[in-house]
């Protein structure tokens, strides 16, 4: 059994760096997740989030001619929890809420220019 790209794999980790985290898997491989991999948010210290020893579930991105193997924490899940998108918003929408933005900001502005008296020319 050789390891796939779209596979996900369970490996533990064996490695941290300031630019990611190893992970050994089986059949003795071992691949790097990067640190923009490891969560769905900023990750500033990637010790925050795992530790040496932590057993995780990874999917592999990518594995190179060279044998590097790249993977991710985070899009390996993503297919369990799915992303929560926000309901799509119809072009006539955008429109009406930009329109009423529109207006209310051009009332303030008319507001702020009658208060400071008279007329611009």
């Amino acid at each position: 059994m050789s390891i796939e790209t779209g596979s996900k794999y369970q490996g533990k980790v064996s490695g941290i760096t300031h630019f990611g985290a190893f992970v050994d898997l089986p059949e003795g491989k071992t691949g790097l997740v990067h640190i923009s991999e490891v969560a769905d948010q900023y990750v500033k210290d990637i010790n925050e989030f795992i530790k040496v020893g932590d057993d995780v579930t990874v999917k592999v991105l990518k594995v190179g001619d060279d044998g590097k193997i790249g993977l991710s924490i985070r899009k390996a899940q993503e297919s369990k929890q799915g992303r929560k998108r926000e309901p799509k918003v119809s072009f006539e929408d955008k429109m009406n809420r930009f329109l009423k933005d529109s207006e209310e900001n051009l009332a303030t502005l008319r507001k702020q220019s009658d208060k400071k008296g008279g007329s611009r020319r």
